[in-house]
């Protein structure tokens, strides 16, 4: 059977222009002829809708676009199309609205296969809108009996890490009832390791079932998800027949029933699909928004440097803007590997100090900064002026303020609100500081883009003289080793503790964490990237008082 993987980019919302692209997709495939068409999960109104399912009017527009669907497959009488939707059901309980995925031939509906199992973990919350699937089926095409599942349907199998979250499972329903392929459509979200699990659990599938498997994933980035695509064609020995690119739009038709390839697929490594993946996520945050051009706050720093690049790959050089802003306390050096950074990339850059402004906030503040010696208050000003002013350039040159702040950073409250913290997307914000050395290397892995200066020189805010991160924090191995146990796995301090860190800095660190939600909560949106981010999958209380044991 001819299987047209439909790896395709919708946008939230746009149900007319994720139409309208599935119709361009069809008329695209004419020639080949595949015998069915895929494409992923909740494609008709994109990956994921949130709350706009909650409005009556949305889901009337999504139930319009999947009739504009239908008639579309009517025109390709040959092709099965099958498609991710929100649709409504008749049960007289339950919340009204499925996760189905929805199977035309010639105009008529084949299969209508709501999503079984609900994820309500991390980022997702999907007993929130939909209602589960009361059966699942398999259903006859041509001379096939398919098994299709939606996402997490597939991801309840036996042998994968942690407890089973659910007690159905739906892919080994279907091969019992004697599907002979399966399908599954997805839109499942990058983290860094995830691409190897997945590959691990379709190939389980098959292990067991030894029937071929075909996995269609939505690819682009919503708001803080990123998703990577790598739809694929396992055959019933769980070789690769055939694995579509990571992180860009592909199509291509595939003979589900052929031999494998014999090239191999290998898991892209951790650093450089992390970078892609933030590529991909400033691409589509801003072109989905409406922005064309990004203006970045450059220190001289690792940071900075890294969103630099990172913006420059995903909008190209001249889109992007880098602003130094020096004090009294800046250094030369950083000033000038902001210049090298700028002209190896070629970026724009300007230049607004702000030594000016800052007195004049101490002057404006003179009675209330008086009676005591120079701390964090004036630290923060200056972040804060810093802030304002990329702002400003935000609203006169319509830029995208890209935040530079990263995981480790944001973990313990080593940033400023309004400071530092200001902006519309921030890029590193999933991304422990030494990770953010490995990607500083990958950008240099041809050449050298990022100055070797700004890579080698101490961490510094240069908000006081001879400041250093590590005057205030735990050096950065040790602390992103504690917070990716802490924050990521969920371990209690004494687990941590008993790894062999130093109690003291794993209470400091703990502690920390908690005191900072409050700046995360007004924080700018972040890439997720890792298994845990500090974002839209993590919900803890502000106004608490709790330790972790």
């Amino acid at each position: 059977m001819k299987v047209a993987l439909c790896q395709l980019n919708p946008v939230v919302g746009d149900i007319e222009g994720n139409v309208a692209r599935l119709e361009e997709t069809l008329a695209g495939l004419r020639t080949e002829g595949p015998d069915l068409a895929v494409f992923p999960e909740l494609y008709v109104t994109g990956y994921p809708p949130l709350d706009l399912l909650s409005y009556d009017w949305f889901v009337d527009a999504a139930e319009k676009g999947v009739e504009r669907v239908r008639r579309v497959s009517e025109r390709y009488p040959e092709t099965g199309v099958l498609v991710g939707a929100a649709v409504r059901h008749n049960a007289e309980t339950g919340r009204g609205l499925h996760n189905a995925a929805l199977l035309f031939l010639g105009g008529k509906e084949l299969l209508r296969q709501p999503k079984t199992l609900l994820p309500t973990y991390d980022v997702f919350d999907e007993q929130r809108y939909f209602d589960p699937a009361p059966t699942v089926k398999k259903v006859r095409f041509r001379d096939r009996l398919l098994g299709v599942s939606v996402c997490e349907d597939a991801w309840n199998s036996p042998g994968m890490p942690g407890p089973r979250r659910y007690d159905r499972d739906p892919v080994a329903d279907l091969a019992k009832a004697g599907a002979d392929l399966l399908l599954n459509i997805a839109a499942s979200p990058f983290s860094a390791g995830k691409e190897a699990l997945r590959l691990e659990l379709l190939r389980g599938h098959v292990e067991r079932y030894k029937v071929p498997f075909v996995f269609v994933n939505q690819v682009g980035a919503n708001d803080e998800l990123v998703f990577d695509g790598r739809s694929l064609v396992l055959d019933r020995n769980g070789e690769p027949v055939s694995v579509l690119p990571g992180f860009e739009e592909a199509v291509r038709v595939v003979d589900a029933d052929g031999a494998a390839s014999g090239d191999g697929y290998e898991p892209e490594s951790r650093v450089s699909s992390m970078y892609r993946a933030l590529v991909l996520g400033v691409r589509d945050y801003a072109r989905k928004c409406g922005f064309e051009k990004v203006v970045i706050g450059l220190s001289g720093g690792i940071d900075s440097a890294v969103t630099c690049a990172i913006a420059a790959d995903a909008l190209g050089p001249g889109k992007v803007l880098g602003v130094v802003m020096p004090s009294k306390f800046s250094s030369e050096g950083s000033i000038a590997d902001s210049k090298a950074l700028a002209d190896n990339l070629g970026v724009g850059l300007e230049k607004v100090p702000i030594t000016a402004l800052f007195n004049s906030y101490r002057r404006a503040l003179k009675e209330q900064l008086a009676g005591r010696e120079p701390d964090v208050t004036e630290e923060n000003i200056q972040a804060r002026v810093r802030g304002n002013i990329l702002m400003a350039i935000s609203n006169r040159a319509g830029r995208l303020v890209l935040a530079t702040g990263n995981k480790s950073e944001m973990a313990v409250g080593y940033c400023t609100l309004y400071g530092d913290m200001s902006g519309g997307l921030a890029v590193l914000s999933d991304v422990p500081k030494t990770t953010v050395y490995e990607l500083a290397r990958y950008v240099n892995r041809e050449r050298e883009r990022i100055p070797r200066s700004t890579m080698e020189k101490p961490p510094s805010a240069e908000l006081r003289p001879g400041q250093k991160d590590e005057d205030s924090l735990p050096e950065y191995e040790t602390l992103d080793a504690i917070l990716e146990r802490y924050v990521e796995r969920g371990w209690s301090e004494k687990r941590i503790a008993e790894e062999g860190f130093d109690a003291k800095t794993v209470a400091w660190v703990a502690e920390a964490v908690r005191r900072n939600e409050y700046k995360r909560r007004q924080a700018a949106m972040g890439l997720k990237v890792t298994s845990r981010a500090f974002g839209i999958g993590r919900r803890m209380p502000v106004a608490a008082r709790y330790g972790s044991g």
